[in-house]
């Protein structure tokens, strides 16, 4: 079971539907069109689109398996006072005195460039259920930091 926000929910939707409707049928089409030049036993066109089916089947058949087992996450039944799944966290690193903001998310909707960490990172793992003002301390592979929770917000 993967618990994940509404707007992931949704994206992961439009993604699946349209690997379904778009790019399934082109692959397809190339298939038919590489299949109606001939020998199959080298054409190069044809295999190649083959491999590109196998890899699309495959995507939608991950992206149906994470979406059967989604649980989309009710953000009014969450505490807001305490750090978890879908919190804005900002911390300050006691190391270097640095400032970071983080929003804590599923493994699936974690994307650092987007300032998004996933809930089974070491950071969030050690920042999960502190309360703004708490220090904690993580192991990461650069050694051990020492974060200040500065806020925690919904």
């Amino acid at each position: 079971m993967e618990y994940m926000s509404q707007e992931c929910y949704d994206k992961l939707v439009a993604e699946l539907r349209h690997m379904e409707q778009v790019e399934l049928p082109q692959v397809r089409d190339a298939i038919a069109e590489a299949r109606d030049k001939g020998d199959l036993s080298e054409n190069f066109e044809y295999h190649a689109a083959k491999r590109e089916q196998g890899r699309l089947l495959g995507r939608i058949s991950y992206k149906q398996k994470v979406l059967e087992n989604a649980r989309v996450i009710d953000k009014t039944r969450l505490k807001a006072d305490v750090v978890g799944i879908l919190s804005k966290v900002k911390i300050t690193n006691l190391n270097n005195n640095r400032s970071m903001s983080y929003t804590i998310v599923s493994a699936s909707e974690a994307n650092l460039t987007e300032g998004k960490i996933s809930v089974k990172s070491p950071i969030a793992q050690a920042l999960l259920n502190k309360k703004p003002k708490d220090i904690v301390e993580v192991r990461v592979p650069a050694g051990i930091l020492r974060l200040r929770i500065d806020s925690v917000e919904l």
